[in-house]
C-alpha cells in the first residue's frame, strides 16, 4: 500500500499542476511595517580595558538589487566574483566612538564615500581596528586610529576574502599577513556561454561515502576551474603604510594562524583533487609551519580527500587534526589524534589524545592528555593547570578535566561530568585574560578559577559570575543577578581586583544597553550606552511566560503575548498564532528545563510571530517542542505522537486561561519549524492554519541523517516514512503557506523540498499556497523580501484564521 501510493504521487507530482499568480513585492499592513522598518541599533565593541567603545552601524536590510549581484556558488562557498568577497556578507556603512563614561558620540572621519566594512580586527594593544572596505571593483583594507578617531586606506582593492579572514595581524601590532589576489589570475568560465565537451560523470568504487546532503557544491570540471581561480592568492606582509612585501607565492590557503609570538607562521593550503561530495574544507589540505619570514620550517600533516567518514556524529577524520598554538607559550603547536581511528563503533577505553610540539619542531611530539568521549577543545592557563572538553553526541555527555601539562603521567581530574544539555547544571564558562603573548589564558588564583555562566534556573535566569576551588571543587557565587525584573547578562570581566563587570541590561520594553558593575562596592552600575528602544508602538502589549504540562507529565513553557488593551478580565476569545522549533533530548529532565525570560527585550526580527499581536492576534512564541527518547529510544521514534502531545497541551494551557478561540489556531516555523508545521497538519486537528517557511518535507531525500537523526533511512526507514510530511499528503486538510528562498543552501532544506511537497498537496487536493522568494537563501535579507513574507502571511492569518468562519 505504501508503494503504491508513493507510485501515485510520483504521476502527480511530475504533471502540469502548478497554478501560477503573478504578484509584485507587497507592504503588509502599517501596524506590522512600522516595526519591520524600525532603526537599527549599532554593534558594539568594547576594548578590554573598558575604556573604548566602537559603534558599528547598518541599515536594517539590503535591496533586492543588492542581493542581485554576482554570485558563484562553488565547494559550499557563495562568491561575488566581481569583488572576491563572499556574496552573502553582511555590510556595515558607518563607524562611531564613544568614550566610556561620556555620552557624546564621535563620528569617525576618513570613511570611505560609499562604505561596505567588515572584517573587524582589534590590534593587539586594541589602539586601532582594521577592518575592508568592498567596491564594485573589489576589497581594500582600512584601518581606524581610536585615538584621533580616524580611518584611512592601507591597500587598494585586491585583497582576497574567498576563503574567509584575508588578513592577519603580528603580534608586534605594527603588520599584517594578507591574501591578495595573484597577477596570474585567469578569466573565468562563463558556465551559461561554455559547450560541453562531454558528459559528467561520477564514480563509486565500493567505498561507503555516507555525507549530509550539501549544497553549493562543485559540479564538472568548469567549476573546478573557477574555484581554484577564485580560492588562490599569494601571501603579502605589510606594514602600517602599505608597504608590501611578497611572504608568499599563490596557492589556495585556507588558513594562516601566526604563533602568539610571531617568529612562526602555521599555513593550511588546499590540493587537489577537489570533491562533487563535500565543500572545501574537507578537500585534500596541507598544513605547514614557517618561519615569520616566510621560509619553510616543517610540513605537519597531508591530510586526504575527506569523503568517506565513518557514520555517525562523533565519527571524525583519522590521524592528526585540530592543529593549533598554545596560548600559554611562545611557539609550541598541540594537535589531537583519533585512538579510535575516528570511527564511534570502535570500543576504545580513550577516544582521542592531544599531543604538543614545541619549536623548533625537532624530535618527537609528546602525549599530554586523553580523553574518554571526542575531544572538545583546550583552555590553557600555565605550566601546571589547563583543562580539556570532551563530548559525546550519543549520550549527551560532556567531561572537563584538569590537567597538568607539565606532567602528562599524571592523570587528568575531572572537574564536570554532566549531560550538556542540562542547562541547570551548566557550570559557565571560565575566565580568560591576555597574558603578556597577548593570547587568552586562564585566570588562576593559586587553585582556584573563575566562571561566568547564563545561570538557568526554575527560578528564571539570573547570570552568574562565581570562583571554583580545583581541589574541592567547591564553588562560590561571587555576584547573581536578581532576575526579577530585568535580565543583566555579563558580558566580560573587565577588572578582576576592582570587580567590575561588562554587563547587558534589558527587559521587556527596555532596550538592551551596556553597564558596568561593580560587585565590591555598593553603587548603582554606571550606563555607558544610551539605544532609544525603536519599537514604541509594543509597550502596551502584555507579555508572560506560562508553564504547563504534557500528557506524560513532560514540563513545557513558552512566551505569551497578549495585544495592547486586552481586558484580561473580560477575556475576548482571540485567535491565536503558535511559533516552535522542535528539539530533541535523551532525558525527560533537561527537556522540562526553561530557558528563555519574560525580560527579553521585545524585539521582532523578520522571522518573528510577534508582528501579529499588533494584528489582533494572540502570539504564542517559542513553545516548547521537546521530542525525547530516553534509553535505548531514539527521540525520533516517536516523533509524531510527541509533536501533536506538545501542540495540544500549549493550546490547552493557554485555553485554559481563558483568551483564545481554540478553533482559530494557527501554527508555524522555519527550517526544522516549517517541518514541524507540516507534519502537526497532516496529523492533527488542532490547526486553522499552517506557515511553514524553508523547510524539508521529504526526509528519503536526505537518506544520511539529518537534524539530530543519526541512522540512515536504510537502517530506519519507517522512521523516515512517518515523519515525512510528504509521505502523508493525502491526509493534509488544514490550508498550509508554503515559504521557500530561491537560492536555500542550508543542508537538507532544498528549494526542491517545497515545490515537490506543493506539488503533491496540489494533487491531492489540499489548500495551499508556495511563494519562491528570488535570490534568497535559507534566511531571508532584502527588504522587499522580508516585507512580502510579512504581507503573505497577514494575508494567510487574516483569511484563513481570524476571519475563519468568514472564508467559505
Amino acid at each position: 500500500m505504501k508503494k503504491a501510493f508513493i507510485f501515485a504521487l510520483f504521476f502527480l507530482i511530475c504533471g502540469s499542476l502548478k497554478s501560477q499568480v503573478d504578484v509584485t513585492y507587497q507592504i503588509p499592513p502599517k501596524e506590522i511595517l512600522e516595526l519591520a522598518d524600525a532603526p537599527q541599533a549599532p554593534a558594539v565593541l568594547i576594548d578590554d580595558r573598558g575604556k573604548n567603545i566602537v559603534l558599528i552601524h547598518r541599515n536594517k536590510y539590503i535591496s533586492i538589487h543588492e542581493l542581485s549581484q554576482p554570485e558563484l556558488r562553488l565547494a559550499g562557498l557563495r562568491i561575488n566574483p566581481a569583488t572576491n568577497m563572499g556574496s552573502r556578507t553582511t555590510f556595515y556603512n558607518n563607524l562611531s566612538l564613544m568614550k566610556v563614561g561620556e555620552k557624546e558620540e564621535m563620528q569617525v572621519d576618513g570613511l570611505p564615500a560609499e562604505p561596505a566594512l567588515s572584517n573587524f580586527s582589534w590590534s593587539p594593544d586594541q589602539t586601532r581596528l582594521a577592518f575592508t572596505n568592498t567596491t564594485s571593483e573589489g576589497v581594500e583594507l582600512w584601518l581606524l586610529d581610536l585615538a584621533s578617531a580616524t580611518a584611512r586606506r592601507i591597500l587598494e582593492d585586491n585583497l582576497n576574502v574567498n576563503l574567509q579572514r584575508p588578513f592577519f595581524w603580528f603580534p608586534d601590532g605594527k603588520n599584517f599577513l594578507v591574501k591578495m589576489l595573484p597577477e596570474d589570475k585567469k578569466p573565468l568560465i562563463d558556465k551559461s556561454k561554455a559547450v560541453p565537451t562531454g558528459p559528467r560523470i561520477s564514480v563509486s568504487s565500493g567505498e561507503m561515502a555516507q555525507n549530509r546532503t550539501y549544497q553549493d557544491l562543485l559540479q564538472d570540471k568548469a567549476d573546478e576551474f573557477n574555484f581554484e581561480q577564485l580560492a588562490r592568492s599569494d601571501i603579502y606582509k605589510i606594514d602600517l603604510k602599505g608597504k608590501k612585501t611578497l611572504w608568499e607565492e599563490t596557492a589556495i590557503y585556507s588558513r594562516i594562524d601566526i604563533s602568539p609570538d610571531g617568529k612562526y607562521v602555521l599555513v593550511e593550503t588546499i590540493k587537489k583533487p577537489f570533491s562533487y561530495l563535500v565543500p572545501y574544507n574537507r578537500f585534500p589540505s596541507v598544513t605547514t609551519i614557517y618561519d615569520k619570514n616566510g621560509k619553510k620550517v616543517k610540513t605537519l600533516l597531508e591530510s586526504p580527500l575527506l569523503e568517506n567518514l565513518p557514520k555517525g556524529f562523533m565519527a571524525t577524520q583519522p590521524g592528526i587534526r585540530n592543529i593549533n598554538w598554545r596560548n600559554d607559550k611562545p611557539s609550541t603547536i598541540y594537535y589531537v589524534e583519533a585512538i579510535d581511528e575516528g570511527n564511534p563503533e570502535n570500543e576504545t577505553e580513550f577516544r582521542d589524545e592531544v599531543f604538543e610540539w614545541p619549536a623548533p619542531f625537532d624530535g618527537e611530539p609528546k602525549s599530554l592528555v586523553k580523553t574518554k568521549n571526542r575531544y572538545a577543545g583546550i583552555e590553557w592557563g600555565n605550566d601546571e593547570i589547563a583543562l580539556v572538553n570532551d563530548r559525546w553526541w550519543n549520550t549527551r555527555n560532556a567531561k572537563t578535566y584538569v590537567f597538568n601539562p607539565s606532567s602528562p603521567d599524571l592523570d587528568a581530574t575531572v572537574l564536570f561530568d554532566r549531560n550538556y544539555q542540562d542547562s541547570y547544571n551548566f557550570p559557565g564558562n571560565f575566565l580568560t585574560k591576555k597574558n603578556n603573548l597577548g593570547q587568552n589564558t586562564l585566570v588562576i588564583d593559586d587553585q582556584s578559577l573563575y566562571l561566568t555562566g547564563p545561570g538557568y534556573s526554575p527560578e528564571g535566569i539570573r547570570p552568574f559570575f562565581r570562583k571554583i576551588n580545583l581541589n574541592t571543587k567547591e564553588t562560590e557565587d561571587l555576584w547573581r543577578a536578581d532576575g526579577t525584573e530585568t535580565l543583566e547578562q555579563i558580558i566580560k570581566v573587565l577588572d578582576l581586583k576592582k570587580g567590575e563587570l561588562l554587563t547587558r541590561v534589558e527587559a521587556n520594553s527596555v532596550f538592551p544597553n551596556y553597564y558596568i558593575r561593580n560587585i565590591k562596592k555598593k553603587i548603582a552600575p554606571q550606563q555607558i550606552t544610551f539605544f532609544k528602544n525603536p519599537y514604541e508602538s509594543l509597550l502596551g502589549i502584555h507579555k508572560e511566560l506560562i508553564t504547563y504540562q504534557r500528557n506524560d507529565g513532560v514540563e513545557l513553557s513558552a512566551t505569551l503575548y497578549l495585544p495592547a488593551g486586552y481586558d484580561k478580565e473580560k477575556k475576548e476569545k482571540l485567535p491565536m498564532l503558535m511559533w516552535a522549533y522542535p528539539r530533541e533530548y535523551k532525558d525527560v529532565a533537561s527537556a522540562g528545563q526553561i530557558t528563555s525570560s519574560p525580560h527579553y527585550f521585545t524585539a521582532p526580527y523578520y522571522g518573528s510571530p510577534v508582528f501579529w499581536v499588533t494584528r489582533g492576534f494572540v502570539v504564542l512564541d517559542d513553545a516548547a517542542f521537546p521530542i525525547i527518547g530516553e534509553g535505548d529510544k531514539e527521540p525520533n521514534d516517536s516523533f509524531r505522537e510527541q509533536l501533536v502531545a506538545n501542540a495540544k497541551a500549549a493550546i490547552d494551557a493557554v485555553n485554559k486561561m481563558g483568551y483564545i478561540d481554540r478553533s482559530r489556531v494557527a501554527v508555524g516555523g522555519h527550517s526544522y519549524g516549517a517541518f514541524m508545521t507540516a507534519n502537526l497538519l497532516s496529523h492533527s486537528d488542532l490547526f486553522a492554519a499552517g506557515i511553514a517557511r524553508s523547510g524539508a518535507y521529504n526526509r528519503t531525500l536526505t537518506p544520511f541523517g539529518f537534524q539530530s537523526e543519526e541512522r540512515t533511512y536504510w537502517e530506519a526507514p519507517e522512521v523516515y516514512y512517518s515523519m515525512s510530511p510528504f509521505m502523508h499528503s493525502d491526509k493534509m486538510k488544514t490550508p498550509l503557506l508554503l515559504i521557500h528562498g530561491e537560492a536555500d543552501n542550508n543542508s537538507g532544506t532544498y528549494p526542491l523540498q517545497s515545490e515537490r511537497y506543493f506539488n503533491a498537496l496540489k494533487g491531492m487536493g489540499a489548500t495551499a499556497r508556495l511563494v519562491f522568494l528570488p535570490k534568497e537563501s535559507h534566511g531571508y535579507s532584502a527588504r522587499e523580501s522580508i516585507l512580502h513574507v510579512l504581507w503573505e502571511q497577514d494575508q494567510w492569518l487574516e483569511k484563513w484564521v481570524k476571519n475563519k468562519n468568514k472564508t467559505k
